[in-house]
């Protein structure tokens, strides 16, 4: 079983800059696929960023291309998502998950394994 936790979530003005951590226990992490979702109010959660199990490879949204940036640090078990130039629609709650294999998923329900979600607020 693995176990995810978010954190660094808050309310910032378009233009900052927030950093999310995803902690994981359980199972090692190292086996593990990560990915970024988020989901805002009345809508489907929505592919953002992902990571290979050993941090080679990652790949992104359009929306957040050139903005977020994903990375793992598999010695501390956890994975980040920063995010510069942040725009009212990043606007948020947003979501790790985990899932057993190379290469990430992209959808939603290819993943197993998910944290309770952070609230990210960008206000104009």
């Amino acid at each position: 079983q693995v176990q995810l936790v978010e954190s660094g979530g808050g309310l910032v003005q378009a233009g900052d800059s927030l950093r999310l951590s995803c902690t994981v226990s359980g199972r090692t992490e190292s086996s593990y696929a990560m990915g970024w979702f988020r989901q805002a109010p009345g809508r489907e959660r929505e592919f953002v960023a992902a990571i290979t199990r050993v941090g080679s490879l990652t790949y992104y949204a359009d929306s957040v291309k050139g903005r977020f940036t994903i990375s793992r640090d598999n010695a501390k078990i956890a994975v980040y998502l920063q995010m510069d130039s942040l725009k009212p629609e990043d606007t948020a709650v947003y979501f790790c998950a985990a899932e057993k294999t190379y290469w990430p998923p992209s959808t939603p329900a290819e993943y197993h394994y998910w944290g309770q979600g952070t609230q990210v607020t960008v206000s104009s």
